[in-house]
């Protein structure tokens, strides 16, 4: 269900995004426009497990530790972002934008092979006091610390380098991405660490 989400400062309005047959879908034809959907909780340390699917060329993410205020338009100004992109997409052989990775911050850790278009993957991500890991089908995809100096360093070398609140936090709200081509979740289940 969309129990525990809202769209990213929008609240509980109707958006793109929706039930169907058991999976969460956001649906590029929709005219409910309201954005990202945003997890109700915020955790901190966790494990999270979720399968996705994306149409040919279909691009996503799942970022973390995101703030949510007014004065911020979107969850990338401030949470990193497990890479969901299809295979066949044109940006696919960009390292730092392949299917698992943190984008726009580190490759692939390890090379791993995915699923095709309209495939089911199979993803999680660990989070546990600010070191995170990133899996992809059971391979893991990246690693890091988001409190030491090497991620700060990363960051300032990017393209987010220009977003000041991005990457700041090891706590915050889980957003699924609304990237217009569509996409589709389902087996989402996180438990949290002590």
């Amino acid at each position: 269900t969309l129990d525990n989400w809202h769209a990213y400062n929008h609240g509980k309005q109707k958006s793109e995004w929706r039930v169907v047959d058991g999976t969460i879908f956001c649906d590029p034809a929709s005219s409910d426009r309201a954005g990202d959907l945003t997890s109700d909780k915020e955790y901190e340390n966790y494990d999270l497990v979720f399968d996705w699917k994306l149409p040919e060329n279909g691009n996503s993410g799942v970022f973390i530790n995101v703030l949510e205020v007014d004065t911020l338009t979107a969850a990338w100004f401030t949470g990193p972002e497990y890479q969901l992109l299809d295979s066949a997409h044109k940006d696919y052989q960009l390292p730092l934008k392949r299917a698992g990775c943190l984008y726009g911050i580190s490759p692939l850790k390890n090379a791993v092979d995915m699923n095709g278009s309209g495939e089911w993957n199979h993803s999680r991500i660990e989070q546990n006091n600010g070191l995170v890991k990133f899996f992809l089908n059971g391979v893991q995809t990246a690693a890091m610390d988001f409190k030491s100096e090497e991620w700060r360093t990363l960051v300032a070398n990017s393209g987010f380098k220009v977003t000041p609140e991005f990457g700041k936090r090891t706590k915050g709200r889980i957003v699924l991405q609304n990237w217009a081509t569509g996409v589709n979740f389902k087996n989402i289940k996180i438990r949290e660490l002590p």
